[in-house]
């Protein structure tokens, strides 16, 4: 039986690739997560060596893998999670296509190049480091001793968790997530307030702001959580979905109403800050090159979007007006003589049931 895993107190570590390796992009780990998701054959067969208790060194085929395989026999048999569990009881590694539809060789030994830095202290998992690194491939590792699930694919590795635990951590971040909608919602109620009673308040628009790019911040937080999951995050994602109706949307108008910059470099701003950074309404502020102690009159896109005015009927309004207020403020004759009676009426109806809301 090879040497397993000696448990040792964890540390951040940087993997080293070797020479003229390119580092794994995130795309292509993205990709590699799909693989080994919930529901995948792959999966399956990797949690069935794990729930049996068993360890195994899992290597997928390139051009650059056959020449550091000793040992072994060939089987070039069709891939089943179920002869993948029983080749696993051997102590060597197995090897896979490609495209993961068959099993070529099975208890083999990987020899990468010794050289080739590793932090690891099994044999298991310091030949699956090595090897990707070497070959530039995914090998997974799975430990016998501590049922734990690792990913290596060049230079990353990962640690591959328990679905119940990747589950529970989604279930709580979602929980996060409404609540922080709940408060972008009523956010935006107090503002619509502000806009529609001609009370102009910066500050209250840049809570919006922060709400909405704080749901942002959550979500990219969890994209590994949600591809990890696979088939057992499809309820997650439609919940998800709907938390984020018209969010970015909304959140955008606000910004575009409110920015003394343009909407594409606000955003820009917003976007490089840390979640600590958005905490700070004064910070959200500078992003919009707006000053707390003194609120401009705002323009009005978010508002009369609301109505069934086309975006170019509202961007022609506001550049005739400059800004909402004035736009509230046209009696019935004006809107009819710019708009039309059949329009006027429509947008007057819209605006007091906004205003109702």
């Amino acid at each position: 039986m090879e040497e397993e895993f000696i448990e040792k107190k964890e540390k951040q570590t940087t993997i080293t690739p070797a020479p003229h390796m390119e580092n794994a992009t995130k795309d292509e780990f993205l990709a590699i997560l799909k693989l080994v998701s919930p529901g995948t054959p792959l999966r399956t067969a990797i949690d069935s060596i794990v729930n049996a208790r068993k360890g195994g060194l899992i290597v997928i085929e390139n051009p650059l893998v056959n020449g550091i395989i000793d040992g072994g026999f060939r089987v070039n048999t069709k891939f089943t999670p179920q002869r993948l569990l029983e080749l696993a009881k051997m102590d060597g590694a197995i090897i896979i296509s490609k495209d993961l539809k068959r099993i070529l060789h099975a208890n083999v030994t990987m020899a990468p190049s010794n050289k080739i830095p590793s932090e690891e202290t099994g044999t298991r998992h310091k030949a699956a480091e090595r090897t990707a690194k070497m070959t530039g491939t995914l090998t997974i590792a799975v430990s016998e001793r501590k049922n734990q699930i690792h990913l290596y694919f060049k230079n990353f590795k990962y640690h591959l968790r328990e679905k119940s635990e990747t589950l529970r951590r989604a279930t709580e971040t979602l929980q996060i997530l409404e609540k922080q909608r709940e408060l972008f919602d009523r956010n935006i109620e107090s503002l619509n307030y502000h806009e529609l009673y001609n009370d102009p308040n910066v500050v209250q628009a840049a809570k919006v702001i922060q709400k909405g790019k704080t749901i942002e911040k959550i979500l990219e937080s969890q994209e590994l959580t949600l591809i990890e999951l696979g088939t057992e995050a499809v309820a997650l994602k439609l919940r998800i979905k709907e938390l984020l109706k018209d969010l970015e949307k909304e959140t955008d108008l606000v910004i575009r109403d409110y920015t003394r910059l343009n909407l594409k470099r606000t955003k820009h701003l917003l976007k490089n800050l840390t979640s600590e950074e958005l905490l700070d309404i004064d910070t959200i502020l500078l992003a919009l090159a707006q000053d707390r102690n003194h609120s401009e009159l705002v323009k009005g896109y978010r508002i009369l979007s609301k109505t069934k005015m086309s975006d170019k009927e509202v961007a022609e309004l506001i550049k005739t007006f400059k800004n909402l207020k004035t736009v509230l403020e046209l009696n019935k004759e004006e809107l009819e003589k710019l708009l039309g009676k059949e329009k006027m009426i429509v947008l007057s109806k819209d605006l007091e049931r906004i205003k109702n809301q």
